[in-house]
C-alpha cells in the first residue's frame, strides 16, 4: 500500500468524482427509452396536427360549397319568382277576363265542337286542340281521312269568324315510336320527323282550303319526341299519334311570327 500522501489525496478526490457522477446520470437503457418514447410521442403530435389540418381544410371545402350552393339556391328561387311573374303577366294578357285565353264566344263553339266529335279534345284554358290522327289518317300515311274532313271544315268555320280573324294557329304533328316498317312508305316518309311534319301540313292545307287564310297558319313536327305516354302499349301508341292545333291570340309569342317576337328583330 502507498503511503504517499499526494497520491492518497488524488485517489480520495477521483473516488468521490465517480461517486458524484453515479448519482448526476440515468442508467444508458432508461436513457435510450425514454428517448424512443419521446420520438414516439412527437411523431403522434405531428400526425394528429396533420390530420387536424386535413380536417381544417376539408371543412374549409365544405364551407365554401354550402356558400355556393345556398347562393345557387337564392338565384334559382329568384329566378323562379321572376319566371312566375312573367307567367301571371303573359296570363293575364291573354286572358279575357275569365281565365280563357280565346274570346269567350268562341272557346265555347271549340268547346262544343269538342263534345260532338271524341277524337277532338279542346282545353278551354290554353286554347289548346289535339286530334286523334288515327281518325285523320291511315298507318303510315298524311292523306286525310273524309271523315275528319268534315270536324276540319266546321273548325275551320269557327275559325273564320269575325272575332277570330286575329288570332293564329299552329298545327303540330307527332307519332308514335315505333319505325315506319314499309318500304314503299319510307321512300315517301323517311323517317317519323317527315311523316308528323307531313300530316301536320295536311291539316294546315285543308284549313286554308277551307277559308282560313294562309297567314294565320304556323306547321312543325316534333316526330316521336314528344309523347304523351310510353309508347308501351297499342293504346298508349294510340295516343301518341296525334295532330296538335294550337289557337293563339296575336299578342301571344310564337317562334318564327316576326311580329310577336319583335324584339329579336
Amino acid at each position: 500500500m502507498c503511503h504517499n500522501p499526494q497520491y492518497a489525496a488524488w485517489l480520495a478526490a477521483f473516488t468521490g468524482t465517480i461517486m458524484l457522477s453515479g448519482c448526476a446520470f440515468a442508467p444508458r437503457g432508461e436513457l435510450t427509452a425514454a428517448q424512443e418514447q419521446n420520438r414516439l410521442l412527437s411523431e403522434q403530435s405531428q400526425s394528429q396536427q396533420a390530420e387536424i389540418d386535413n380536417l381544417q381544410t376539408h371543412n374549409h371545402k365544405l364551407e365554401d360549397k354550402l356558400i355556393q350552393s345556398e347562393e345557387q339556391l337564392a338565384a334559382l328561387d329568384q329566378q323562379a319568382q321572376a319566371d312566375h311573374k312573367r307567367l301571371a303577366a303573359l296570363q293575364s294578357e291573354l286572358s279575357d277576363g275569365n281565365g280563357n285565353r280565346l274570346p269567350p264566344g268562341l272557346s265555347t263553339q271549340l268547346a262544343n265542337l269538342s263534345r260532338r266529335y271524341p277524337s277532338l279534345q279542346y282545353d278551354t284554358a290554353t286554347g289548346a286542340a289535339k286530334l286523334d290522327s288515327d281518325v285523320l289518317f291511315d298507318p303510315g300515311q298524311a292523306d286525310l281521312k273524309d271523315d275528319a274532313q268534315q270536324m276540319l271544315g266546321e273548325f275551320a268555320r269557327i275559325l273564320r269568324a269575325p272575332e277570330a280573324r286575329d288570332l293564329k294557329l299552329m298545327v303540330v304533328g307527332h307519332t308514335d315510336a315505333l319505325k315506319i316498317a314499309k318500304r314503299e312508305v319510307r321512300e315517301k316518309y323517311p323517317d317519323n320527323f317527315h311523316l308528323s311534319a307531313a300530316r301536320a301540313l295536311a291539316v294546315a292545307d285543308y284549313l286554308k282550303q277551307a277559308g282560313v287564310p294562309a297567314q294565320r297558319i304556323g306547321v312543325s313536327g316534333f316526330g316521336d319526341h314528344e309523347p304523351i305516354a310510353s309508347n308501351t302499349t297499342a293504346e298508349e301508341r294510340r295516343l301518341n299519334r296525334r295532330v296538335e292545333i294550337f289557337v293563339l291570340p296575336p299578342e301571344a309569342p310564337i317562334v318564327g311570327w316576326t311580329e310577336t317576337t319583335t324584339t329579336l328583330y
